[in-house]
């Protein structure tokens, strides 16, 4: 019941913390002052929450799609409270990010609370190597579309927001934030694969996770290799982005759970 009370708590301020943002938006043109430090108090509560799980069932959470989403929510919130920490011009895309944390809180709430035992194949550092670099991969990413969505949308309404800079500056940062995803999402694969080889006794195998992972990990050199050689129109590479987001935002949270071999590879 603890767990829940805090995971209901973070709920509420997040909830609000958009409810206010938006308002203030609309009506004053600003962001509150007060909306990072919302956000912080809402992974704070996340946090306790995750950690009285943990406790209690004595393994981190990685077994079931609620462990999946709840702890993905938060590391995707700490990564846009970093983001928004460090890049105050960008602090006006929380307008964006935020429906997004919605629609992963709400399908938190319809998944089944049910408790797991640790899988015996999920007892090695490498797999906190594994879940780590995957959650910086897709927290970049993360960043990388919302940029791109409002290159997007700029083609209908010129002046939506205004704070952010011009397209051809939102494309830049776009992409050096997909350079990053791309890093991580390397660095993800090569500590599966090391995880692969102690518990499966192979680093590779062509399950469907593995499949989907490298075609997500192809889609983003692609994204990055176009930037490079053809230098496309920000409105069109940010569609190839948000199209490369929708392809790994699949393969992280869907995949997994569709496949029925072995390896489940939740993360």
């Amino acid at each position: 019941m603890n767990e829940l009370l805090f995971l209901w708590l973070s709920l509420g301020v997040i909830l609000f913390t958009g409810l206010f943002g938006w308002i203030s938006y609309i009506f004053k043109e600003r962001l509150p002052s007060q909306l990072g430090g919302l956000l912080f108090i809402s992974w704070g509560l996340l946090t306790v929450a995750l950690i009285l799980r943990w406790i209690r069932l004595d393994h981190g959470p990685f077994t079931n799609m609620f462990e999946i989403l709840a702890s993905n929510i938060w590391s995707l919130i700490l990564c846009y409270l970093l983001v928004f920490w460090k890049m105050p011009r960008l602090r006006v895309t929380s307008l964006i990010f935020l429906p997004l944390i919605y629609i992963m809180y709400a399908w938190l709430l319809m998944v089944p609370r049910t408790d797991f035992p640790m899988p015996s194949t999920y007892n090695t550092a490498w797999l906190y190597v594994h879940i780590g670099f995957g959650k910086i991969f897709m927290g970049a990413l993360v960043v990388s579309a919302i940029l791109s969505l409002i290159i997007i949308v700029r083609q209908w309404l010129d002046k939506w927001l205004p704070e952010l800079p011009g397209e051809y500056s939102l494309q830049e940062l776009s992409y050096r934030f997909l350079i990053l995803a791309l890093l991580f999402d390397s660095l993800m694969l090569i500590g599966g694969a090391i995880w692969a080889q102690q518990a499966w006794g192979r680093y590779w195998f062509w399950d469907s996770l593995e499949t989907w992972s490298f075609i997500s990990w192809l889609s983003l050199a692609v994204a990055v290799h176009l930037k490079i050689t053809l230098k496309p129109e920000p409105s069109y590479y940010a569609l190839f982005i948000i199209f490369v987001f929708i392809i790994s935002f699949l393969t992280f949270f869907g995949i997994p759970f569709l496949n029925q071999i072995p390896h489940k590879g939740a993360i």
